[in-house]
């Protein structure tokens, strides 16, 4: 009898340990869950990937500063080379530049057109009764003026700048307000910069337009080379250099501000 329940004992203990391995063998392999998933990645994942993603910012127009920018022309026609831009740093003109200037101010193709409108306020007016009426006279008025602006520029932009060295160009201030900048511009007519970026006397506007001026007399009639009349001629386009010069000065703040950098 106690060899029978001790059979039965070993039975069923082998019973009991077959059960757990059957199991483990016919039972399916179930999938990890996410949970393990996550805590076996995220350990290794970098820390830009555990992080939330933070939405785009919306990009803003940065508002617009003042630089003093100059262009080529003013409103796509006027020629503008001379003009220096605020706070630009540029090369001493050799004299072949400065003559390449004096030519791109003189043949290009607006000059013809500002020589056209000259002349045909000048026949309005009478200004010179010997060149008489009508489209005879009209040419004579046109290739006076064509000549004095052809002498005006080869004195102010080359052979006197060339001789005196200085600098024809013309430099932006951009900076302070309507009045300091309008005296600024029209101070450019005295005072100017030399090849070497210091302050020197505008030989060239004042010397300069004198001298185109008494060149003029020569194709002018006998009746106008009066002493009377050149000085006319030379106070008239020292002048209309002022004038250039304002626009010049104000032209960026007109093409950022009002035109918004139309031309």
């Amino acid at each position: 009898m106690r060899r029978f329940f001790l059979f039965l004992a070993l039975l069923l203990a082998v019973v009991n340990f077959r059960q757990p391995c059957l199991a483990q063998q016919t039972t399916p392999a179930s999938p990890p869950s996410s949970s393990s998933a996550d805590s076996a990645v995220l350990p290794d994942a970098p820390l830009q990937a555990q992080q939330k993603p933070v939405p785009p910012t919306v990009p803003t127009t940065p508002k617009y500063v003042y630089d003093g920018k100059q262009t080529k022309r003013i409103l796509g026609i006027i020629p503008n080379f001379r003009s220096v831009s605020v706070d630009e740093k540029l090369p001493p003109l050799s004299p072949h530049d400065k003559f390449k200037l004096t030519f791109e101010d003189t043949f290009d193709y607006s000059n013809f057109i500002y020589v056209g409108i000259l002349s045909g306020i000048s026949q309005a007016e009478g200004s010179y009764p010997e060149f008489h009426t009508g489209p005879p006279a009209y040419l004579r008025y046109y290739w006076h003026s064509f000549a004095d602006t052809l002498d005006g520029n080869m004195m102010t932009e080359f052979l006197l700048p060339t001789a005196t060295r200085e600098d024809p160009r013309y430099y932006t201030l951009g900076r302070g307000g309507f009045f300091k900048r309008a005296g600024y511009s029209v101070g450019r007519l005295l005072v100017t910069r030399s090849d070497s970026g210091g302050p020197s006397p505008n030989f060239s506007e004042i010397v300069g337009n004198g001298a185109a001026a008494g060149i003029s007399s020569l194709y002018y009639p006998s009746q106008e080379r009066t002493w009377t009349k050149t000085g006319q001629r030379w106070v008239t386009q020292i002048g209309l250099d002022g004038f250039a010069n304002l626009i010049k000065e104000f032209w960026p703040d007109v093409n950022a501000k009002i035109l918004h950098r139309q031309y």
